[in-house]
């Protein structure tokens, strides 16, 4: 089962200094952390603060190229964590077929922001995230999930890329 799920914001995690991108499922505010890398996370903010570049950005050309060739994204998909690792799925629709490409999150993400397709997850990865081990150090792990736990509004949208 797949759980529709929207961008909570982006963070930075105050221990490894990584962005995260949260999303939440607005029915249960569930939320699922997911670790990106730098340029990403940029990718993701300048679309979400809705800032132009001037020259197109590689998830733009993307976006681009597929809609030259005529190719719907109907959704993005994340299907999956093993070893702490999350994986995702872009759906896309051209002609009668569908494809589906793998991707990483952070980059499906990305794409789905700039075509305007929706986010999953699917309800399993959800589940499995709950007991992903953070963090080696049981102590930093613990703080950070407790970081996580008490988030506030105020607190997204404060990131430097």
């Amino acid at each position: 089962m797949e759980i529709e799920m929207k961008i909570k914001g982006l963070i930075m995690d105050p221990i490894s200094k990584m962005p995260i991108v949260l999303l939440e499922d607005p029915n249960s505010e569930k939320v699922l952390p997911i670790w990106i890398g730098v340029f990403e996370a940029n990718a993701i903010a300048l679309t979400i603060e809705n800032i132009p570049t001037p020259r197109p950005m590689t998830h733009d050309l993307l976006k681009n190229i597929l809609a030259h060739l005529n190719i719907v994204v109907e959704r993005v998909v994340v299907n999956d964590v093993r070893n702490n690792t999350f994986f995702a799925s872009i759906h896309c629709r051209y002609a009668d077929g569908e494809m589906i490409v793998d991707s990483r999150p952070s980059d499906a993400i990305a794409l789905a922001l700039r075509v305007h397709s929706p986010i999953y997850v699917e309800h399993a990865v959800v589940e499995k995230a709950r007991g992903l081990k953070i963090d080696d150090n049981l102590e930093a792990g613990e703080s950070l999930r407790k970081w996580l736990e008490t988030l506030r509004p105020q607190d997204f949208g404060r990131y430097k890329m």
